[in-house]
C-alpha cells in the first residue's frame, strides 16, 4: 500500500521545501516504502485529513495517520521492523532527539533568517499573505529586513557546524558507515535551503558540504532529483 506524505510546496509543486517533510521523505525511502507526495501549500494545511494538524509533515499509512516528523520516524521504525533501521536501537533513538534539538537550535535559525524572503517569493499570493502576516508578527519587523547582513553572519554559522564537521572527518555519515535518521534530521535543514534559496550556505570542500552531497545521492538520488534553487 502506498503511503501518502503531505508535503509543503510553493508555486512549483514539484519542489517540496519543508525541512521536516524532507526528513520523512528520506526516512520512507530508507525503509524502502512506497510513498506518494501530496503537494500542500501553507493555506492548505488546515484541510489535511480533516484538520488533523496545523503543520506538516503528515502521513497516511492505510488507516493510520501520523503527525510530526520524529513521531513519523518512530512509527515507521516500529511498524516496519524488518526494514533497514532508522535509529538502530533505543540509544540511537535517544541520540536522534539530541541531534534534532541541536539542528533546530544551530542550523534552522540561520537558514530561516537567511532564506526568509526567498521562501516568501516562491509562494502563491494567498500563501505570501499568510506567510508575511504570521512571520512579521512573530519577528516584529518587515520580512525584507530580516536577511540583511546574512553574508556577514555566515562564518559564525559555519563555525557552529563544528560538532558535525568533526564527526564527519572520521566517518561518512552521522550514523557511521551508513545513514540513520540523525543524518536526515540535519540533511532536511540544508535541503530546505537548497530547494528554496540560491544563497550559498555551504562552501565546497567543507566536510559538511561533502556529506550533504553524499546524502543527495542516497536512495537513487531522491533528493537530488529536486533541482537546486537558482
Amino acid at each position: 500500500m502506498t503511503i501518502l506524505l503531505y508535503d509543503l510546496v510553493g508555486t512549483d509543486i514539484t519542489r517540496p521545501f519543508s525541512p521536516h517533510c524532507w526528513k520523512v521523505a528520506m526516512a520512507l525511502a530508507h525503509k524502502g516504502l512506497d510513498f506518494k507526495r501530496v503537494p500542500t501549500p501553507f493555506t492548505g494545511i488546515a484541510k489535511i485529513e480533516g484538520g488533523v494538524s496545523k503543520t506538516v509533515p503528515v502521513i497516511r499509512d492505510g488507516e493510520k495517520v501520523v503527525v510530526d516528523s520524529f513521531a513519523i520516524a518512530e512509527y515507521l521504525e516500529d511498524a516496519y521492523p524488518d526494514r533497514p533501521p532508522l535509529f538502530d536501537g533505543a540509544g540511537g533513538r535517544a541520540l536522534s532527539r539530541f541531534v534534532e534539538s541541536w539542528s533546530q537550535s544551530a542550523v534552522h535559525p540561520y537558514v530561516g533568517i537567511a532564506a526568509l524572503v526567498d521562501i516568501h517569493d516562491r509562494l502563491e499570493p494567498a500563501d505570501q499573505e499568510y506567510f508575511r502576516t504570521t512571520r512579521e508578527a512573530r519577528i516584529g519587523k518587515a520580512l525584507e529586513e530580516v536577511p540583511v547582513g546574512r553574508e556577514g553572519k555566515r562564518d559564525a554559522f559555519l563555525k557552529s557546524l563544528d560538532p558535525i564537521r568533526l564527526t564527519l572527518k572520521r566517518q561518512p555519515f552521522l550514523g557511521g558507515q551508513a545513514p540513520l535518521f540523525a543524518d536526515y534530521i540535519v540533511f532536511g535543514a540544508f535541503q530546505w535551503a537548497r530547494t528554496i534559496s540560491p544563497f550559498e550556505f555551504l562552501p565546497a570542500g567543507d566536510p559538511v558540504h561533502d556529506w550533504f552531497e553524499r546524502c543527495l545521492d542516497l536512495h537513487d538520488g531522491l533528493a537530488r532529483k529536486t533541482p537546486a534553487c537558482t
